[in-house]
């Protein structure tokens, strides 16, 4: 090899070499992190989603004493149905409220609850709590003016793959317990995003004995409708 030839490749092809190899290094270190960064974001909308989906669900037992076990169903249920809340006016901690109340009992002893809360209408100091039905979509996420029921069928960055949801009942010491699970796998959820890194984490999953994805409750044991991130 002549001198030329050596001072080519020791000034311009090594050091350029160089960089190569920190370029791919500096690549292979940020791949993982900017991977878990965007895992992140698009976990914390879809756990929200999934909340709300707990949320209904809860609502749809309340009022018919079992899970949905549909997405579409939830949704209807949201449009159509209706739900009892208990409305609570006066205070027990107001003690002229506690004594007027039981004054008026027992002057009455056929005083309902509703007689009551219309006392405390006309400005009656009085305690009361009356049941009341009101429109679903009137209670549950009122103040979130984002929120689009159409949306809990979907898993978010998943280009439409619907959520995975089951219910069923279950007998657990003898008694039968209305559960349910939905489901949003890595998969749908992280799709586009680098696919190695992706089959790494649900392998990581399963070796823990963890659900490949997030999950709100489940219909292998009463969880209290807990979900797998918290």
């Amino acid at each position: 090899m002549n001198e030329k030839l050596q001072k080519v490749l020791s000034y311009c092809v090594l050091p350029l070499l160089i960089v190569v190899l920190i370029l791919a290094c500096v690549n292979g270190i940020q791949k993982p992190v900017k991977f878990n960064e965007v895992k992140d974001a698009r976990s914390e909308v879809a756990i929200q989603r999934l909340k709300d989906i707990r949320s209904l669900q809860v609502a749809y037992k309340s009022v018919n004493g079992k899970f949905a076990s549909t997405i579409d169903s939830l949704i209807l249920f949201y449009n159509t149905g209706e739900m009892e809340i208990i409305l609570q006016v006066g205070s027990k901690d107001d003690s002229l409220a506690v004594v007027n109340t039981e004054r008026l009992k027992k002057a009455n002893k056929k005083i309902t609850q509703e007689d009551l809360y219309n006392l405390y209408l006309k400005g009656e100091n009085v305690i009361a709590s009356i049941t009341q039905k009101v429109n679903v979509k009137d209670t549950l996420f009122k103040s979130r003016t984002n929120f689009v029921v159409d949306s809990l069928k979907y898993i978010p960055f998943s280009g439409g793959q619907e959520v995975e949801m089951e219910s069923e009942v279950r007998k657990v010491s003898g008694v039968d317990v209305p559960l349910f699970e939905a489901r949003m796998p890595y998969k749908a959820l992280l799709k586009g995003l680098d696919n190695q890194l992706r089959i790494n984490l649900d392998d990581q999953r399963k070796q823990s004995n963890q659900y490949e994805g997030l999950m709100v409750g489940s219909i292998t044991a009463p969880n209290n409708n807990a979900g797998n991130w918290e």
